[in-house]
């Protein structure tokens, strides 16, 4: 199963916004977002010091706290 991005137009015609290979025909699942596709992306540092990142943000969890991801 592959996640393809896609634009639907106001006449239901999609179209893939990179091309793919496929070795034979593939059935689609279609799903629509509900929000309008933006024109432009949104430019970056729009939260710029609104927030701070721990300098431990990509340290280990501690072991109580992966015990409790891990159901255990």
């Amino acid at each position: 199963m592959q996640t393809v991005e896609a634009i639907i137009d106001r006449d239901g015609v999609v179209k893939l916004l990179k091309p793919i290979q496929l070795n034979s025909p593939r059935q689609a699942l279609v799903t629509i977002l509900d929000a309008p596709r933006d024109k432009e992306p949104r430019p970056y540092g729009l939260c710029a010091g609104e927030f701070v990142v721990p300098t431990d943000f990509d340290e280990a969890l501690p072991e109580d706290i992966l015990n409790a991801f891990e159901g255990e």
